[in-house]
């Protein structure tokens, strides 16, 4: 939970050290956003570019997970295969991001003059972060009048629509035909998948 709320409070902390500032989504592999994130810090540090670049997010939030009946918290990235870079965008700078390592290139704009975001649009992304690190929301959801299969217990392999949701106990209610009867029976959420 930590990592997430210390990198909100970093990209909040961090101010633009250069007024020509704007925020650019970078492309990267999927799964390697951190390494991205990681490469482009070390490119600019090497380069001396400190003052062209600002803050750099990978943005995730934390999830709770079901795994063996114990719950454990993880990280989930909120936008898979993205990097955002606050960036002052000029010959050297666009080389620098694409020319690292695990970068496809840029989202929007030109090919080689992408288009930046609005400092609202990162605002939002980094209140979607604060609030899964206050609050982590489960990895799977599940919405009332769903249908699942129930995977473990007495009634594997049976289909049912779910009635009701417990995240608190991570618990749900099924409804199951059982003998022509809509029957509701209690799961855990380990126990049933999605259809």
């Amino acid at each position: 939970m930590t990592n997430v709320t210390e990198a909100v409070e970093a990209a909040n902390n961090l101010s633009p050290a250069t007024p020509g500032m704007q925020w650019y989504i970078v492309h990267a592999y999927s799964g390697m956003e951190k390494a991205v994130e990681r490469n482009i810090r070390e490119r600019i540090a090497r380069s001396g570019m400190q003052d062209k670049f600002g803050r750099i997010l990978v943005p995730t939030e934390e999830v709770v997970e079901i795994k063996n009946g114990q719950r454990k918290t993880a990280e989930r990235r909120l936008f898979p295969g993205y990097v955002f870079v606050e960036m002052v965008m000029d010959d050297d700078t666009w080389h620098l991001v694409k020319h690292t390592s695990k970068v496809t290139g840029f989202v929007g704009g030109a090919k080689n003059r992408p288009a930046p975001i609005s400092e609202e649009e990162v605002q939002k992304i980094l209140q979607q972060m604060q609030e899964g690190a206050e609050k982590p929301r489960h990895k799977v959801e599940f919405m009332v009048g769903e249908v699942v299969r129930i995977k473990d217990g007495p009634f594997t392999d049976f289909n049912g629509a779910v009635e009701e949701v417990n995240y608190e106990k991570s618990r749900l209610r099924v409804s199951v035909m059982i003998f022509g009867r809509s029957t509701p029976v209690e799961l855990e959420f380990a126990q049933v998948e999605k259809t």
